[in-house]
């Protein structure tokens, strides 16, 4: 099985007290969604996942968005930060 680092490029807290979290290829082609709950461990800048688990972006402009916040992302933290 092959295996991919992805970025986090988006989180939001909601309603029901869980945090929605969106990982990122650097080319913003690909992503993951993930939902946990609040009292979880704090999430990473980067996590390596199977490529299986993760989804094309099929808009042209949400995928050049998650390509840049991947960018800052990787300029400003290690893989391994929380954040």
């Amino acid at each position: 099985m092959s295996e991919t680092r992805v970025w986090l490029v988006y989180r939001e807290y909601t309603d029901k007290g869980l945090l929605s979290l969106v990982y990122a290829t650097p080319d913003g082609e690909r992503v993951l969604h993930k939902e946990r709950s609040l009292h979880a461990a704090e999430p990473t800048a980067a996590t390596t996942v199977d490529d299986d688990t993760l989804e094309p972006v099929t808009d042209a402009e949400r995928r050049e968005q998650y390509q840049k916040e991947v960018g800052r992302m990787m300029e400003r933290h290690d893989p391994e930060d929380v954040v």
